[in-house]
């Protein structure tokens, strides 16, 4: 078998099997009929009270409200819950953060640089990346352009 014979295989199959269904009875085009179909179809009281059904286990809020019915009731609170039910646990409430480190900053002066700055304030001047990445905002495209006077926030 050839490497893409497989796929004139799985045609022939597609084939007979439109085939075989254009030989079935009712087919051809023509929609079933309900002698096709069988009665399950065509009982109109078991389709109608199977409706009913639907309708009586069909929640009631979720039903439009019909014209001319009155005003429309609130709709009630939330159900207290019950001893059998979870609801009346208690629900860890998630820790609260501490209490944010008061952030660092820096004051640019004349002369400074970011690699500067990292390298006295932060112990290595590799770190003046994350430096400008902090204070891109203040600084601006140019990391070599920094003023004197500018605030810098000091990462962590």
């Amino acid at each position: 078998m050839g490497l893409f014979d497989f796929l004139k295989h799985d045609k022939k199959k597609q084939q007979e099997q439109t085939e075989q269904q254009a030989a079935a009875p009712g087919a051809g085009g023509a929609p079933p009929t309900p002698s096709d179909m069988g009665s399950k179809y065509t009982d109109a009281a078991a389709t109608k009270a199977a409706a009913e059904r639907m309708g009586a286990a069909a929640p009631k809020a979720a039903m439009p409200p019909k014209a001319g019915a009155g005003p429309a009731r609130p709709h009630p609170g939330p159900a207290e819950p019950s001893d059998l039910s979870a609801a009346h646990k208690a629900v860890p409430v998630p820790p609260k953060p501490a209490p944010a480190a008061k952030k660092r900053t820096y004051t640019v002066k004349p002369g400074d640089s970011l690699s500067a700055i990292a390298r006295r304030e932060l112990g290595n001047e590799a770190r003046w990346r994350e430096l400008y990445a902090m204070n891109r905002g203040v600084i601006g495209a140019n990391p070599d352009l920094i003023h004197p006077g500018q605030v810098l926030t000091l990462p962590g």
